[in-house]
């Protein structure tokens, strides 16, 4: 860490050094910031002790043949840390259990992008890092070639090793480092790959290389640093999004035990989401810190959206949702189409702003002094943090790589919040007002109260199916609060008159990505209103879906990530999901059956959910049974199946009973006791993940199997009951049944 810091060795050159102490084989792959997934073009390099170089990632071997990897992306929880080291190991050929992940520094010209979010790790590395473990195994392949005059052809690298043929000579990869860091280094794009069939570790379960961390406690979170002479605050802003400090009690406040200083902050920078008006307490504690913001009291002048509200808010939609909005998309006649319909549904679905809610609250560590800031943040952005410090110290472009330094520590959650900077920058900001170093803490409260919300949204849908029971017809009024429903988001495209409108209610709602951004409430608006006219169409929901989807493979468009749908592998999940959940068996009266699916973050995933409703409306969640193609590969398959089962059981718990109310401008809810979380006992009693392996790249896992749970459950509901839920959270509709 000091090494890191001191003014004598850049960043560059203390990654470079600490990579090659020891001597051995390293190898930096640079790979080009803009290409697509399958299409990245990788530099390769290989150094000894004299050379320097700019990486993205590094393999290091050493003389007694271990490797340890670095792994330049944040771990959030979703295993990437362990995933993308797998991929190189397997084309390089050691033993999993030599193999030492190291977390990258945070440095975007050696490393290129390292954002975690969007599910995008897995897509953007696989092919790059399995060029760069094949660059790699095949230079020492060509280093065993020299070593024994022989050609390159019949040797094998496996395990470590570099053998002849059975019975022949072998020698391993350390005694192979120095003759391979001599050589030519091949071209990247024309190296053997292996044969998928040949794997012997992508596709098998490997527990997290940090699980024994995590389980002995180690401080590898954000909220776990500790600097010397560091001390301890909390930033206290407006209850009402936009307002600003009159006043506060600052004398009383400095004056309480453990305090060294309070003061106010009214500065904002205008196009970073990050710093807001507020006042700052420092302390010697957390603790500290904590209870000397209860004896705070501030005047605020709260600004204009004072009295803002829930209430409010869905008032101006109603109204909004009557009148036409912006087009969209408009295709075919839709009115003609209603008209000539036999059965047209007409229905409102609406959803509340609900939070990120991660375990560890939001936190910083900041030092800034000597014209530089340190920082330690758990951000799945760490690049928006190193902008935001560097524009509000002034500090010029030219100079952030030597004067910004961003430690990204491992993250107790993410869901996309960690994408924004806000919290980086007060830790920042407070940091320079302090001059020595500041451990920046939020609570539960501030966590509810100032998070980057999922949208709320109101949608007026009318839908009209034909004689033959097809859609024919699809009106929908998005009502929103600045972000609309795109113009090619399913069913667009698949029913021949269609026509999407907008309306955006004014607002001061600070939003942000929420896990699968806007697919996670667009998949159960469509997902339930499809069943809606399956049912009045009196057809079965899977053929209704799978006569929707057509017999077209891929469709035109946009769609999700940039890239076409192909409704040929939504058509064969959907068919699996159908066949493995014993579709169309028949249940007793209270319990139901319901399809979920949507085209998300390149995933092609269904759910069928199965559930129970007592007579007093109790609602269990019995089965549910994911079917799952993500492409040609699944790299570690605990983490496939956790990302899955973490994304049914968060479905549920967004959808459930997660609501935030808004009155006077504010947030209502303060803790977990207003703002219930799922337990143990609503869990899904049986979760089922079928994966289907198909000729198409691989992708990542993180978002795709989120938001066709709650249409999943709503359906199945409704086939157990005769309820439909139309609005979010289910717990507010009345499930009784007879």
């Amino acid at each position: 860490m000091n090494a890191a810091a001191s003014p004598a060795m850049d960043r560059r050159t203390f990654l470079f050094r600490a990579a090659v102490a020891g001597g051995g084989l390293i190898l930096g792959f640079h790979l080009r910031g803009n290409a697509r997934a399958d299409d990245r073009i990788i530099k390769v390099d290989a150094a000894d002790a004299g050379g320097e170089f700019s990486p993205s990632a590094y393999i290091r071997i050493a003389p007694d043949g271990s490797v340890t990897i670095y792994a330049a992306r944040p771990e959030i929880g979703q295993g990437i840390k362990t995933s993308l080291p797998m991929i190189v190991a397997e084309e390089l050929g050691v033993d999993w259990k030599r193999v030492k992940v190291v977390s990258a520094p945070f440095n975007p010209k050696a490393f290129g992008n390292q954002t975690a979010g969007g599910s995008m790790s897995t897509p953007t590395s696989y092919l790059p890092l399995r060029r760069a473990g094949a660059v790699a195994r095949q230079m020492l392949i060509q280093a065993a070639a020299v070593t024994w005059g022989v050609p390159v052809e019949g040797l094998v690298a496996e395990n470590g090793v570099v053998r002849e043929a059975p019975g022949g000579r072998s020698l391993t990869y350390g005694q192979l480092v120095a003759k391979a860091a001599t050589l030519p280094v091949p071209d990247a794009r024309k190296v053997t790959l292996k044969d998928p069939a040949d794997f012997k570790l992508l596709g098998t379960r490997v527990g997290g290389v940090d699980n024994p961390l995590i389980v002995t406690g180690q401080p590898l979170f954000g909220i776990d640093q500790r600097v010397p002479g560091m001390k301890y605050a909390v930033y206290v802003k407006c209850p009402v999004w936009g307002g600003k400090v009159v006043s506060a009690n600052l004398g009383e406040v400095k004056a309480l035990p453990g305090v060294s200083d309070a003061f106010i902050l009214n500065e904002s920078l205008k196009g970073l989401t990050g710093l807001v008006p507020g006042v700052a307490i420092i302390a010697d504690s957390t603790w500290a810190a904590f209870k000397a913001r209860e004896a705070l009291k501030v005047d605020w002048a709260e600004g204009a959206h004072a009295h803002d509200s829930w209430a409010g808010f869905t008032e101006q939609a109603r109204r909004l949702g009557a009148a036409p909005g912006e087009t969209v998309r408009s295709d075919g006649q839709v009115d003609p189409a209603l008209a000539g319909a036999a059965h047209v549904v007409a229905a409102q679905y609406s959803y509340p702003f609900i939070s990120h809610t991660n375990l560890e609250p939001q936190n910083c560590t900041a030092h800034v002094q000597g014209g530089k800031v340190e920082i330690w943040a758990p951000t799945q952005n760490p690049g928006a943090g190193v902008a935001a410090a560097a524009a509000y110290l002034g500090i010029p472009e030219e100079e952030i790589d030597e004067r910004v330094i961003m430690h990204v520590t491992r993250i107790g959650g993410g869901f996309g919040r960690r994408l924004g900077a806000d919290y980086v920058l007060e830790a920042v900001a407070v940091a320079k007002h302090a001059g020595v170093p500041v451990k920046l803490t939020w609570d539960r409260t501030a966590d509810l109260q100032h998070d980057h919300y999922r949208p709320a949204g109101f949608h007026f849908l009318k839908g009209g199916v034909d004689a033959q029971g097809r859609l024919v017809a699809w009106r929908s009024h998005h009502v929103n609060f600045g972000s609309s429903q795109g113009a090619d988001d399913f069913p667009a495209r698949f029913v021949p008159n269609f026509l999407l409108e907008s309306s955006v209610v004014p607002n001061g709602v600070p939003m942000g990505p929420w896990r699968a951004p806007g697919d996670c409430t667009y998949a159960w608006v469509t997902g339930s209103f499809i069943d809606e006219l399956a049912h009045a169409a009196g057809r079965d929901p899977v053929q209704f879906n799978l006569d929707l989807l057509g017999t077209r493979g891929l469709v035109p468009g946009t769609g999700p990530k940039g890239r076409p749908y192909d409704a040929a592998r939504m058509r064969a999940i959907i068919a699996l999901a159908a066949e493995k959940s014993g579709w169309g068996s028949p249940l007793p009266k209270g319990r139901g059956r319901g399809l979920g699916y949507y085209f998300s973050h390149l995933g092609y995933i269904a759910h069928v959910a199965e559930v129970t409703v007592s007579k007093t409306c109790e609602l269990k969640v019995d089965r549910v049974v994911a079917a799952v193609d993500v492409g040609a590969q699944i790299i570690n398959l605990s983490g496939a199946e956790n990302q899955v089962q973490g994304s049914i059981i968060d479905g549920l718990n967004a959808a459930w009973r997660q609501e935030l109310n808004i009155e006077n401008g504010r947030v209502v809810q303060t803790n977990f006791h207003e703002y219930p979380m799922l337990r143990i006992a609503d869990a899904p009693r049986q979760i089922e993940i079928h994966f289907k392996q198909t000729d198409n790249p691989t992708t990542g896992l993180g978002e795709p199997a989120f938001p066709a749970l709650a249409p999943a459950v709503c359906n199945a509901i409704f086939a157990a009951t005769g309820k439909r839920i139309r609005e979010l959270p289910w717990s507010r509709t009345d499930l009784s049944w007879s």
